[in-house]
């Protein structure tokens, strides 16, 4: 990718294709989980697009990314119920908010999974915020052979079940063009 996520920001929301993209997994998160009144956490929320459809719905949302200049762009939607965080979902992170009795209801992840150094560790990471019964749900690219990209099923339902979740779901709710978008839910139980 030859531009960075901060030069990105500023054209984001106006990307037809990341407008429909956004639309299309907020409505594959409302077939899967009834979020009014919950704590979402949203995993890589660039500019908040999915972030904006939920707020409305939800008690409160923690949206965290690593670009500067998304976070940015969401902080200017000037969201009531929205707190943003500029970094990443590391053992810090996780120690702070268990620390201060924070946990979530449901963690949203909208095709950011695939960026992370670790995909395994991150969703170990992401695991240990749920609340008992929350839930992790993700929307990337399914891979194919023709693209490294993305995940495989078996991929999210190892990273799932290695990190204590219980795998609900695995599917692929819409497409965009040729490319299949695969949704993984997986249940914090202890």
């Amino acid at each position: 990718m030859s531009k960075s996520w901060d030069d990105m920001a500023a054209e984001w929301d106006s990307n037809a294709a990341v407008i429909a993209y956004s639309e299309k997994v907020a409505s594959a998160l409302a077939n899967v989980v009834a979020i009014k009144g919950s704590k979402i956490l949203d995993f890589g929320c660039g500019t908040g697009l999915l972030t904006e459809k939920l707020s409305p719905k939800v008690t409160s949302i923690t949206a965290i990314d690593p670009s500067v200049e998304m976070i940015n762009a969401l902080k200017a939607k000037d969201l009531p119920n929205v707190s943003t965080v500029i970094g990443v979902v590391d053992e810090i992170f996780v120690r702070e908010y268990k620390q201060a009795g924070q946990r979530f209801d449901v963690i949203v992840a909208s095709s950011s999974l695939a960026f992370v150094p670790d995909y395994q560790e991150t969703i170990a990471l992401l695991a240990m915020l749920l609340v008992d019964g929350g839930l992790l749900v993700q929307w990337d690219w399914e891979k194919s052979e023709s693209s490294g990209a993305g995940f495989t099923v078996s991929e999210i339902e190892e990273a799932y079940t290695n990190a204590g979740l219980n795998v609900i779901s695995t599917s692929i709710p819409f497409n965009m063009g040729d490319m299949r978008v695969l949704m993984g839910v997986g249940q914090r139980t202890e």
